[in-house]
């Protein structure tokens, strides 16, 4: 990463819009085909079950390879990793759009999850380089960067209804394509250019977290089809894991690993990961079974389905931007973590009381309000907290594990919560009272998740911490990466 004392770029702002484009779309990918989900079902032939492997194809190749991204960003110089994994999400996009297996559409989603892999740890980097020496504008910089991506979660329900209604299912990915190729010529001339550092790139460690990762949640997608108690089951979760710990035996053996170990020796990082790791296991589900819940239960069609949403993306966005930082600045990081994941629990609490007569006044609108309110207060400063480490080197590295935690507990999180909904009656499709007990069910879960994500930052978070803001004054000097 580039001196944090380095003057500011003239061009920053016009940067920062790029990186939040690249936030904005990222997540956008992940949400966008929730609406179209039914329609993909029926032209592919997913079952109801292996459907959630269309977002978790997504999530576990973005998740699991946010480590390699990370690392490639801090030894190429994140404005290349940033303009390679445009490329290839737009490869995927194309491969997804252009799909009439299932098979090949979760390949596509695959790849289109690799090139998240390579942006979204080089966005971040590239903003601390940006803005790393001013606070203020830092604190700023986040917020924007954090409300991308409630943004980007809605406008792909929006945009996904409204593009599955009235085009088809398709165009969900192709319009990722005319995107790309617009970041693509615009980012030379505004992205902060970094010097390659020499070092080596353990490919190994990538693979075998990769692998850990998919045969984990695949055990846990697969559980309630297979059994809890099956081998099959136990077998496949024993080698999922077997596969990250054995990850994490090469990265304390290895000379140039693909996570340096001491760097979690950092203040607070560890419990700033877990809080983002725990928020995402609770949100994504969220948002995965309220689109089901008001196109399956309620009978919204794709387009109105993802109208729905928007007054919650709005809350989100509006907290974010105004009210967060200044929440920051007077009360510190740790209280608005902790408030905010017990409002994300108490909404999706509330959300697990939907009827299958319901309606969106009442079983959506508030519920999924407060929800967004707890969003919107945790995510900041858990993430700040995350980055604040006190080696600008590893720069890239802190935001490949934060991204990483954060899609990590999106997947394990969504495959738990399907398990939780198939085994309440959700695998029932067309049965209203079947569907929304097994709907409240995984709600339930979800809230659960975000009241244990509380109660671990309350312990394992020090003090409230000042903003988002200043980096270590050791990290205002470069340093080499130990």
């Amino acid at each position: 990463m580039s001196d944090l004392a380095a003057p500011p770029s003239p061009r920053r702002w016009t940067a920062l819009a790029l990186i939040a484009l690249a936030q904005f779309m990222v997540i956008m990918d992940i949400s966008i085909i929730g609406v179209a989900l039914p329609e993909m079902q029926t032209a592919l032939g997913f079952s109801q079950e292996d459907l959630s492997w269309v977002f978790n194809a997504y999530v576990v190749a973005f998740g699991g390879l946010l480590l390699l991204g990370g690392r490639l960003s801090d030894l190429l110089g994140a404005k290349r990793v940033f303009a390679a994994g445009w490329t290839v999400l737009a490869v995927g996009s194309l491969l997804a759009g252009i799909a009439d297996e299932a098979w090949v559409e979760l390949l596509g989603r695959a790849v289109q999850g690799a090139g998240s892999a390579l942006i979204a740890p080089a966005s971040l980097t590239l903003l601390i380089t940006l803005f790393g020496g001013q606070p203020k504008e830092l604190t700023k910089a986040f917020a924007l960067y954090g409300a991308a991506a409630p943004a980007g979660g809605t406008a792909g329900v929006f945009l996904g209804g409204l593009i599955t209604q009235y085009a088809s299912w398709q165009w969900v990915f192709y319009i990722n394509i005319p995107v790309a190729l617009a970041v693509l010529a615009a980012a030379p001339g505004v992205m902060p250019a970094a010097t390659a550092r020499r070092g080596s790139v353990d490919w190994l460690g990538a693979i075998t977290v990769t692998a850990g990762l998919a045969a984990s949640v695949y055990a846990v997608v697969r559980a309630p089809e297979t059994g809890w108690t099956s081998p099959d089951t136990w077998l496949v979760l024993a080698a999922g894991l077997l596969l990250i710990g054995a990850f994490v035996a090469l990265q304390a053996k290895r000379r140039e690993p693909l996570m340096r170990l001491g760097i979690w020796r950092s203040p607070n990082l560890a419990g700033a990961n877990l809080a983002q790791l725990l928020m995402a296991a609770a949100w994504i589900p969220m948002w995965f079974f309220l689109n089901l819940y008001l196109q399956q239960v309620l009978g919204l069609e794709a387009f109105a389905s993802g109208a729905a949403l928007l007054p919650m993306t709005a809350a989100i966005m509006v907290m974010m931007i105004v009210l967060a930082p200044r929440l920051i600045a007077r009360f510190g990081t740790k209280p608005l973590i902790v408030t905010g994941l017990l409002a994300l629990a108490a909404g999706m609490l509330w959300l697990s009381f939907a009827r299958p007569d319901g309606s969106f006044p009442v079983d959506v609108l508030p519920a999924s309000l407060l929800a967004a309110a707890g969003m919107a207060l945790a995510f900041i400063p858990s993430l700040g907290t995350a980055l604040a480490i006190p080696n600008p080197a590893e720069g890239g590295l802190a935001s490949g594990i934060v991204n990483t935690s954060y899609q990590v507990g999106s997947a394990l999180g969504l495959a738990a919560m399907t398990a939780v909904a198939a085994a309440n009656g959700a695998q029932e499709t067309g049965n209203p009272v079947a569907l929304t007990e097994g709907f409240s069910a995984a709600f339930l879960g979800a809230a659960a998740i975000a009241l244990v994500g509380a109660i671990a930052s309350a312990v394992t978070i020090r003090g409230a911490a000042a903003p988002v803001a200043e980096p270590a004054e050791s990290a205002k000097e470069p340093a080499t990466a130990r």
